[in-house]
């Protein structure tokens, strides 16, 4: 297939099928990079909220630089994959700090910011500069896949070079950021994982893998490694209408995030250890009509499933803590923590707050 044939019909379906999104009306680099790190392991309609408040929130990288960690935390809750915040942070403070609070203008240097990978600099670098550099994520691996015809692992390094290569020869120098936008919105909206629109496909009769019928068989992807189950306990206790929380330090998921204390273990308890677990924890002799333990809560992230339930009860006026990362607060201000989303469905479903 001619190059210039596939982008130029990709550019017609994308003006008419496109749809209308926020960061679509801008070129602001700002806006551009917050839109793509938000937009990482979200799906859009998840994502839309998050990136229209960030940007009333904040409204250019300065300001965002200024924000305490905890406040873009906060922000962020809800959307997982924590890091991406911190990151996003760190490389804000950067560009005001290196770069007089504007982003740099090639994929190379923006490649050298917090957290900016070959992608995201990519779509930064073509959409706000109109430089000429593909983007390549799982709908543009998708798409040319299926297309052209190839088979190689697209988590191998050799395959992530030779689809890298294939973009980039197919990107126009006169439009790079309509293309770009158009095999990404393309593999997200038409030529989808499963049950593609291949009976109303632009390119029907000239893709490999319809032609083939082998829609289901590309992209080739490795297996992903196996998901472990974790098992977590968490203990709320209460003094007055304060809860005892903690903000995470270890390298660990939601770390930088508040919870209760936590106790894990590498099977799931009845509800009699659970209580002994506990009263080992703080060293005390909880009966088990003086706890409340809620339902199971499932809570799945990359690769791990956490299984947790919480057990509340009452502060004993000998009640201490030894552990300097735990203290009271009050309702208000765990409102204002940063907290993972499974703790905040446990306060929301029992009204705790």
């Amino acid at each position: 297939m001619d190059k210039r044939y596939f982008s130029n019909k990709l550019a017609k379906w994308y003006e008419t099928n496109k749809r209308q999104l926020p960061w679509r009306e801008t070129s602001d680099p700002y806006r551009i990079w917050l839109s793509e790190v938000i937009l990482q392991q979200t799906r859009v309609v998840q994502g839309l909220p998050y990136y229209l408040r960030f940007v009333e929130r904040f409204a250019d990288v300065g300001k965002l630089a200024a924000a305490s960690e905890q406040e873009v935390l906060r922000l962020w809750q809800g959307l997982g994959y924590y890091s991406r915040a911190r990151n996003l942070h760190r490389c804000a403070k950067e560009v005001v700090q290196n770069y007089g609070s504007r982003f740099p203008e090639t994929f190379s240097e923006l490649r050298k910011l917090r957290g900016i990978g070959d992608y995201t600099a990519a779509a930064i670098a073509s959409i706000s500069f109109g430089q000429p550099v593909a983007v390549v994520d799982g709908n543009v691996y998708r798409v040319l896949s299926r297309v052209f015809g190839l088979d190689q692992d697209i988590a191998s390094p050799s395959g992530k070079l030779l689809f890298s290569q294939l973009a980039n020869e197919l990107i126009p120098i006169d439009q790079p950021a309509i293309h770009n936008q158009a095999v990404m919105e393309f593999g997200a909206l038409h030529c989808t994982p499963r049950n593609p629109k291949c009976d109303t496909c632009i390119f029907a009769t000239e893709c490999f893998a319809a032609t083939r019928g082998l829609q289901s068989s590309l992209p080739v992807k490795s297996k992903l490694k196996r998901t472990r189950n974790r098992y977590f306990y968490y203990a709320v206790v209460r003094k007055g209408s304060s809860l005892l929380m903690g903000q995470r330090s270890e390298k660990d998921i939601w770390q930088g995030l508040y919870d209760f204390a936590l106790i894990e273990t590498p099977k799931r308890l009845g509800e009699a250890n659970i209580i002994a677990a506990v009263n080992s924890r703080f060293d005390m002799n909880i009966e088990p009509e003086e706890v409340t333990i809620s339902q199971l809560y499932k809570h799945i992230l990359t690769h791990q499933r956490i299984f947790s339930r919480f057990i509340v009860f009452d502060a004993k006026s000998s009640f201490g803590v030894s552990e300097g990362s735990l203290k009271f607060y009050s309702p208000k201000k765990i409102a204002a923590l940063p907290k993972p989303a499974l703790i905040s469905r446990f306060l929301d479903d029992y009204n705790i707050l």
